[in-house]
């Protein structure tokens, strides 16, 4: 059995969006338990609508509930230990649930969670990796959000975690990775680009094939099953890439309603813009994974609905499922074997800063 623990509080619409996506998946995953926290008042009401549901779940009252627009070191501050977050994410810690969804206040889901669960012994920072459809299926990106700015180090470190996740979601025995830059010619970039280039050049992995640069128009053309950037850069590609899909479906929307003709041709290629319209849907790669930590938290969109959610529980039971977590310590394990100098000088970096 796959037990995942779910923060019913979180999201622009809580409950009711939540208990629904756990009938849904619980209907498609018949080996999945839900541990469910949040407030009786809420949650309860919800539950009743599904009877079955509660043959698969156990619920948890929590009074406190983390704000969407709560300050990280607020939610630490008046939710940690008693909050629904707090506590899905504590279940991951225990070992009461095997991953931790939520669709509350990112800042806050991330802080709980380096709190709670701490990163992986040579992880400096944790990264946020979404899935990103392509015209060849989906990609992982990372960075889109954790982190402002990465070193060299860090985004080796980022390589590595999105192939643990490519290599888990996809199935994909060595996953094509490749470093965003502004060119992919090797003269281009930062510097802390180009030294993350050669190191993985160098290091000639065997759970990934470092394909290279890759540019922003790389990422839609599925290039590579692996894009790595710093969070700045990545987060700015993700809502760009989601303010240019709902873009696009207004522009068609408009074009199909302004003339009768224009209608009478939607009739006819309805199910062309059907599927057009279901790879546009951003719900459906709904899920960003907290890379990185001694646990798998996956952060739903707040705006998600039923199905969008479902989705992100499923993406954290196909990576429970797939040991996302053992496979990313295993390629950490061989990289630093292999290259024991990046540990070191990343250890040297550390005392440098300490006395600073």
């Amino acid at each position: 059995m796959i037990r995942i623990s779910i923060d019913a509080m979180g999201g622009d619409h809580g409950p009711a969006v939540v208990i629904p996506a756990l009938m849904t998946v619980a209907t498609r995953r018949p080996d999945i338990r839900f541990v469910i926290y949040g407030r009786e008042e809420l949650v309860r009401p919800e539950l009743a609508k599904f009877p079955k549901l509660a043959e698969v779940s156990e619920f948890f009252h929590c009074e406190i509930a983390v704000r969407m627009d709560d300050k990280p070191s607020q939610a630490l501050r008046h939710g940690r230990w008693k909050s629904s977050m707090w506590k899905a994410v504590e279940a991951v810690k225990s070992g009461a649930a095997d991953a931790c969804i939520s669709a509350g206040n990112t800042g806050a889901l991330m802080a709980m969670s380096k709190f709670c669960l701490r990163t992986m012994a040579t992880i400096d920072r944790p990264a946020i990796a979404a899935l990103w459809p392509t015209l060849r299926g989906e990609s992982v990106v990372l960075d889109v959000g954790a982190t402002i700015g990465a070193d060299a180090h860090q985004l080796i470190d980022f390589a590595i975690l999105g192939t643990g996740m490519a290599r888990s979601v996809f199935g994909v025995a060595r996953p094509t990775v490749g470093l965003l830059n502004v060119g992919v010619e090797e003269i281009k970039g930062q510097e802390e680009v180009k030294e993350a280039g050669r190191m993985l050049r160098e290091a000639n992995m065997a759970s990934m094939n470092y394909h290279g640069f890759v540019e922003g128009d790389d990422i839609g053309k599925g290039t590579v099953d692996v894009v790595v950037t710093e969070g700045f850069a990545g987060n700015i590609a993700l809502k760009t890439a989601e303010g240019t899909a709902r873009q696009i479906a207004g522009y068609l929307r408009a074009a199909m309603s302004r003339t009768l003709m224009a209608k009478i041709g939607y009739v006819f290629a309805k199910g062309a813009f059907d599927r057009l319209r279901e790879k546009m849907d951003v719900g459906r790669s709904n899920g960003g994974v907290f890379l990185g930590l001694n646990g798998i938290v996956v952060k739903s969109h707040g705006g998600a609905d039923s199905d969008g959610f479902a989705a992100a529980i499923e993406l954290g039971y196909d990576m429970v499922r797939n040991n996302l977590l053992d496979r990313i310590e295993a390629d950490l394990d061989l990289f630093h074997a292999r290259n024991p100098h990046a540990l070191s000088s990343r250890k040297s970096d550390v005392v440098v800063d300490a006395k600073e």
